[in-house]
């Protein structure tokens, strides 16, 4: 379980210098919606892991392309604050002129010095999870060798696989969405089942603890994902999605019946205005006007007007 407090923010721009024979650098940079690092104990020591996070509203086809390169280019990253991180301190100790010091530092080998990245350093892993918000099952790739085009079974052996880590509501059990501790847990949910109404009803009921006091922010993603017409103050901590719900419904149905009362007040006019065209059409032919011209006058055709006149 990853705890806030565990959690550092980082700067989630990612900038990478790729290797040249050369010596030229070109800078690659992207930047991922969310980076955290984390640290946590394990077996008594403090262990350092990079968790980042791809929120998507879509399904996006070359997923695993995208996270794979956030992840290179972070490890790229540490390599070359490695390699900085040896020189500064070369640097320094030449700077500060202690002979002593600067013979008894370590001398990188040639391939230490090549890359910069001396045998003992190490990495911090990254993780990176791709969080969809959409109510519709993923029916993108989840690993790089699924993006391939069919190629012969001892190529694809020589390739290294990688995998998207998904959160998708509509591909999880309740159970496992329950799972989570934080408000996304309902944000979840009702993406989940925001298409089918008794069910979104069933566990708004089962679940209504916990969506009589929703994160204000939290409710703010569902309005905005599920486009459902939620009504709430923003001024609002903690928002009861039962009572907006409730009333977002009765709002609806007020709507619905002032729609339907201006439609039957509409029909009723054209039902009246119809009544006077009819009887002004006899009382015309009674007097002798000719067909032709009572059709002009009350405004229909010809045949129309001699079928009120049974003629």
């Amino acid at each position: 379980m990853i705890s806030p407090e565990t959690l550092t923010e980082r700067d989630s721009k990612e900038l990478a210098l790729p290797y040249g024979a050369d010596g030229t650098v070109v800078p690659i940079q992207r930047f991922r919606d969310v980076q955290k690092l984390c640290t946590a104990m394990t077996d008594g020591k403090t262990k350092y892991v990079l968790y980042g996070v791809e929120n998507q509203t879509d399904i996006h086809y070359a997923m695993a392309v995208k996270n794979h390169l956030y992840d290179a280019l972070e490890y790229a990253g540490q390599v070359e604050e490695a390699a900085r991180s040896h020189r500064n301190a070369r640097k320094k100790r030449l700077r500060e002129g202690n002979p002593a010091e600067a013979s008894e530092s370590k001398k990188p080998n040639s391939g230490e010095f090549l890359g910069g990245f001396w045998k003992e350093d190490k990495l911090i892993p990254s993780v990176t999870v791709t969080l969809y918000f959409g109510s519709e099952e993923w029916d993108g790739p989840l690993n790089l060798l699924d993006m391939m085009e069919e190629a012969d079974s001892r190529v694809l052996s020589c390739l290294d696989n990688y995998h998207v880590k998904l959160i998708a509501p509509a591909m999880m059990a309740d159970e496992e969405i329950m799972r989570f501790k934080t408000s996304l847990r309902e944000v979840l949910l009702f993406i989940k089942y925001s298409k089918d109404k008794e069910k979104l009803q069933e566990i708004l009921i089962s679940n209504e603890a916990r969506f009589r006091e929703v994160e204000r922010r939290a409710v703010d993603v569902i309005a905005a994902i599920t486009n459902s017409g939620l009504k709430y103050s923003e001024k609002e901590v903690k928002v009861d999605m039962c009572q907006a719900i409730r009333e977002m419904r009765e709002e609806s149905k007020k709507e619905g019946e002032r729609i339907g009362e201006e439609r039957g007040e509409k029909r009723g006019e054209k039902r009246g205005a119809l009544k006077t065209a009819q009887e002004n059409a006899r009382n015309f032919y009674r007097l002798g006007v000719d067909v032709e011209k009572v059709a002009e006058g009350v405004g229909y055709d010809i045949d129309t007007v001699k079928q009120w006149l049974n003629l």
